[in-house]
């Protein structure tokens, strides 16, 4: 990645679609496409605005971080929550944590496998290539991670014809992800980031608990360590060769609410030993909130490991204040040194296109607030 500040301000990667994209994806407009490429421009220009040092494309033409791929990837089904009712092993039990949880049951949607995959088209280089057309920041490119498509994708009645276990799915989705970053990097990118937001809720629940929405095929082993161990291994089958790019992995703590009460608790700690096992450049970490627990945790990750540092709630309206992401970071600097800090949101504006947690304006306001803090530890 070319040459970048100390404390470099970036994003995690979606961003609030407009009202106007998400009309013209409901009534499938012919102009969709130039709407798209609309909203993108939009989104780039928010960033480019607010000051951020590596940009993303928003991800205007996503339904979501993870379901987005079905449209790429031949024998997956785009499948709602409530869709996936039928075929869950607990019917009873999932909707209920759909209520408890606050998830929309026909809002959010999951890939589901229901044949042989096969890479009908690039996940994200033509989202790349328009975006480096587009702006001369730094950009980076998020990709669902090999354990959350394997761990959500996979339903037994659904999908065991094709993969009777998930061993046997997973050499398919590393092949199509090895497929995709050799393109990417290839196209020029320098920042590729893998969402795996599922590995906190192996770490904070126990073994009868290890289960939220995003899983719906339940499809997990019966030990949390187990399934750990398996994330490791994915994530290095991966990225393991790709040496000139920056390969980041996120971890979030779930963000489909805007009810903190909902979402998943805990420290990074337990996490902290299997992060170590992975040959990842970055880790971009949560902690704009107390569920996230102290910082102290990230001392033990890796000697020359990057951190990008979730200092903004992307859930809330009220705009952290420059003098508390300052003292914030300078409690990681405690722990690790500053030219390995990155400053980023907690996760994406976006997320879901029918359920964004996050307005544009506050989002943009969000950022400033990140960039004036970075500017401020750079002068200090």
């Amino acid at each position: 990645m070319e040459s970048l500040p100390r404390f470099p301000v970036t994003v995690v990667g979606s961003w609030p679609r407009p009202p106007w994209l998400l009309q013209a994806i409901k009534k499938k407009s012919r102009d969709l496409d130039q709407r798209m490429d609309e909203a993108t421009l939009l989104a780039i220009k928010y960033q480019e605005d607010a000051g951020v040092d590596i940009v993303s494309d928003g991800e205007q033409r996503r339904d979501s971080f993870l379901s987005f791929v079905t449209e790429k990837i031949g024998n997956l089904a785009r499948m709602t929550m409530a869709d996936l009712l039928d075929h869950v092993e607990d019917k009873a039990g999932f909707e209920t944590l759909l209520n408890t949880l606050d998830v929309p049951a026909y809002a959010i949607k999951n890939p589901t496998v229901v044949g042989k995959l096969t890479r009908e088209k690039p996940l994200a280089v033509d989202d790349y290539l328009f975006l480096r057309e587009h702006t001369r920041k730094p950009v980076k490119i998020a990709l669902p991670g090999p354990y959350l498509l394997c761990r959500s994708s996979w339903v037994k009645s659904l999908s065991e014809a094709a993969y009777p276990t998930r061993e046997l799915l997973a050499d398919d989705v590393v092949a199509i992800l090895r497929e995709e970053v050799a393109e990417l990097v290839a196209a020029g990118c320098e920042f590729i980031q893998f969402d795996e937001p599922v590995l906190t809720e192996l770490a904070f629940a126990g073994k009868s608990e290890t289960h939220t929405f995003m899983c719906a095929a339940l499809a997990a082993s019966a030990s949390p360590e187990d399934e750990l161990k398996f994330a490791v291994e994915l994530m290095n089958r991966v990225i393991e060769g790709f040496d000139d790019v920056t390969l980041g992995i996120h971890i979030c703590r779930g963000n489909w609410s805007q009810k903190e009460e909902v979402l998943l608790q805990g420290s990074y700690e337990p996490l902290i030993p299997y992060l170590g096992g992975m040959k990842s450049t970055q880790f971009v970490l949560e902690y704009a909130t107390p569920r996230a627990g102290s910082v102290s945790a990230l001392a033990g990750l890796p000697e020359g490991a990057q951190i990008g540092f979730g200092v903004v709630n992307p859930r809330t309206e009220e705009i952290e204040s420059t003098d508390y992401i300052v003292a914030r970071v300078r409690e990681l600097l405690e722990y690790r040194p500053a030219e390995s800090v990155f400053l980023n949101p907690d996760c994406g504006f976006g997320t879901f296109a029918e359920r964004p947690v996050a307005t544009p304006d506050v989002a943009y306001r969000k950022l400033c607030s990140l960039v004036a803090a970075a500017e401020e530890l750079r002068r200090g």
